[in-house]
């Protein structure tokens, strides 16, 4: 009995936690009909439209360098790259230090980490956070188009967004799953046109 209660607590905490969110979450929500109406900051503090993806088959996805889930992502992310970039492919990398403190260092000590590791570069952004009243407004955006199980709080390291040809995020994957998992999807989103 007392383990339902706690059960029947914690439900209802996650379902006030999932409609419940700031005005400026709102706003963004409604603002926003695509990606490319965002400006995020590159991993050297330059200001970036996501206007440069238009026509592009897009990856978003929160990084971090001492995660477990670290070496299969990076690795996997490189081979889409390889194997779709002519296509039109391309990886947005944020950094995020909000799980457990798995990436603790700069940008540039994780664009090298990635370099010399994987021989790997993906489009590589500023430090964010995706959760909480801190969260950047491309994820809030991001939550709000493709929202998580039971709440759209990012849960982890390496959740990853598709998005289409055309700025719309069609798919959010946990992180649990593999890029090699996302490849059919991938291969859907780069035979469309960008006119459809």
């Amino acid at each position: 009995m007392q383990l339902f209660s706690f059960f029947n607590s914690f439900l209802s905490l996650l379902i006030v936690l999932s409609v419940s969110g700031s005005e400026d979450e709102e706003e963004a929500m409604n603002a926003h009909k695509t990606i490319y109406e965002f400006v995020v900051k590159d991993a050297d503090g330059n200001e970036v439209s996501m206007e440069k993806y238009r026509g592009q088959v897009l990856i978003v996805v929160n990084v971090a360098s001492k995660c477990g889930f670290t070496h299969s992502n990076y690795k996997q992310l490189k081979q889409l790259s390889d194997n779709y970039y002519d296509m039109g492919l391309r990886v947005a990398a944020f950094p995020c230090n909000q799980f457990g403190g798995q990436e603790p260092g700069c940008e540039l000590d994780v664009r090298m980490f990635v370099k010399d590791t994987y021989e790997y570069e993906p489009d590589l952004y500023a430090k964010i956070n995706v959760n909480g009243q801190q969260a950047d407004p491309l994820y809030t955006y991001l939550k709000k188009e493709q929202g998580g199980t039971l709440i759209d709080a990012i849960k982890w390291n390496f959740t990853k967004f598709l998005i289409n040809r055309r700025g719309q995020v069609v798919k959010r994957y946990a992180p649990t799953t593999e890029p090699s998992k996302m490849e059919a999807d991938i291969e859907k989103l780069l035979s469309e046109s960008e006119n459809l």
